[in-house]
Formats: structure tokens, sequence, C-alpha cells
């Protein structure tokens, strides 16, 4: 059947064309726009190392206290702070004077360092592991909430970066209200929320 404007509405004919044409051109994604900030490795998680045709050097690893791990060949690598391919490039350079093209994959098996922490007056203060992104509101939700007498006002993060210790404000009640939204920030593994 050929379409024509007898047996066919004209205006309905442009727009299945206009809707053919949209669905038909590809849609490139902007990598700029779609940055997400990929998972930093933390001392005390768990890391599992190998490299392709060598059974070798396949082995779990804990990223020690001073952010290093140590893995054959290469020695000591630092691992916090770094991303998953980061750490992958790491081991490749180290490996690549011994073994020609080696293909290294590398995993988190624990997030054992990746915690945050919340005391003072709230129900249940302690350390709280973290798998993904969470705010003031949900870490405080994490510990049960707060206590009766808390100073919801005067709450504060405690955040160490680059060996300086920083305390950035948070007023619960503002946030309570939808005011000042920015001030619930996404916690990095470490921070400390202080509720007095």
């Amino acid at each position: 059947m050929t379409l024509s404007r007898d047996n066919f509405s004209y205006p309905l004919l442009l727009v299945f064309t206009a809707l053919g044409a949209l669905i038909l051109t590809p849609v490139f994604a902007d990598d700029s726009a779609a940055d997400i900030e990929r998972y930093r490795i933390q001392p005390g998680d768990v890391l599992a190392l190998s490299v392709w045709k060598e059974e070798d050097l396949t082995q779990e690893v804990i990223v020690k206290p001073d952010g290093f791990i140590s893995f054959p060949l290469v020695g000591e690598a630092e691992a916090a702070g770094h991303s998953i391919d980061e750490v992958r490039g790491l081991i490749v350079e180290g490996l690549k004077k011994y073994i020609p093209d080696p293909v290294v994959t590398v995993s988190v098996r624990q997030l054992s360092g990746n915690r945050v922490y919340v005391i003072g007056k709230v129900k249940q203060p302690g350390a709280f592991p973290i798998t993904r992104y969470v705010d003031v509101m949900q870490a405080l939700s994490m510990a049960g909430g707060t206590s009766t007498y808390a100073a919801l006002n005067k709450i504060k993060i405690l955040r160490r970066e680059n060996g300086t210790l920083s305390a950035i404000p948070f007023e619960y009640g503002d946030v309570e209200k939808g005011k000042h939204l920015e001030q619930n920030i996404i916690l990095k593994a470490g921070d400390v929320v202080v509720v007095p």
C-alpha cells in the first residue's frame, strides 16, 4: 500500500517521518557530562589481583594503613586514594620489566576501609561501612537518628584531607525544612559526623 493524501493524513505522515528521524539518529553521550567519580581505594580494603597466564601472580592483598600494597615483582605500590584503573596501571607498569604486555585484573573483594563514623548524641553511634554514596542525613539515619537533647544546628563533619583536618558545619533544622540543601554533602571514607 502506498501512502498518499487520499488514503493517509498528510500531517500524520510528517509526524511519523519526524519521529523516525529521531529514532534513527544516533545519540552520543557527552563523557564530560556523565563524569561519575570512581571509587577510591581506602586503607583496609582487600584487593584481588591477577595476571593472565601467570598463576603465581594471583593473590589477594590488603591495603595497609600507609595506603600501600605489596605485590610480587612490583614491590610496594600506592593504592589508597586511587581508582581500580589507576592501581591496574601501576601494577602493569611495574610488571613490564619482567613480563611483556602483562594483562592485569584488579577488583575490590572487601570494602573494609570504606567507613564513616557518627558520634555524639545519636541513638547508635559507631562506624558504618558504606558501599554507595551516603550523605549526612543518611548517615544520621544509619546511626538510629539523633537523641532528644542533641544540638541539631551545631553538627559538624570532620574531614581529613592531605593531612589537614577541617570541620564542615551542618544545620539539621535547615535541611529538614528543605533549605540550604548544599549542606547535605556526600560523605567520604573516614569522615566523622559529630552530633553535640
